[in-house]
C-alpha cells in the first residue's frame, strides 16, 4: 500500500511540476514576449501591429498570470529599469527588455528594429 501512495505521489508532483514552466521556456530566441493586460489599449495596439507585421510573439497576460507579473520584474530589476512607475506593455525582444515610454509609435518602430 506504501508503494502505491508513493507513486501516486510522485504522480502528482510531476503533473503539479509540469505546468508550472515559464514563458522564457517555452519561447524561442525568435520569440518576442509582449507583457500587458488584455484590457490595455497599447497592449491591443501592440498585439495588432505585431500580428500585422508578422511578427511571433507570445503575450503574458499579467492581470491573470502571477508567474508572468514576476518574470517580468525580475527582467525589469536585471535590466535595471524601475518599475516604480511601471507603462505596459512591457516588451522582451530577444532578450532587450523595453516599456512604452513616450512616443507610442517609436515604440513600435523599436519592436520592429
Amino acid at each position: 500500500m506504501k508503494i502505491i501512495a508513493i507513486l501516486l505521489f510522485s504522480l502528482v508532483i510531476q503533473f503539479v511540476s509540469y505546468g508550472q514552466t515559464t514563458h522564457q521556456k517555452t519561447t524561442t530566441n525568435k520569440t518576442i514576449i509582449v507583457y500587458g493586460s488584455p484590457d490595455c489599449h497599447h497592449c491591443i495596439d501592440t498585439k495588432k501591429f505585431l500580428t500585422d507585421n508578422n511578427i511571433n510573439f507570445v503575450f503574458c497576460d499579467i492581470d491573470h498570470d502571477k508567474t508572468a507579473v514576476q518574470e517580468m520584474l525580475s527582467k525589469l530589476k536585471a535590466a535595471k529599469i524601475s518599475t516604480s512607475n511601471l507603462g505596459i506593455p512591457v516588451i522582451d525582444k530577444y532578450g532587450e527588455i523595453f516599456q512604452n515610454k513616450g512616443n507610442f509609435d517609436d515604440f513600435l518602430k523599436k519592436i520592429k528594429e
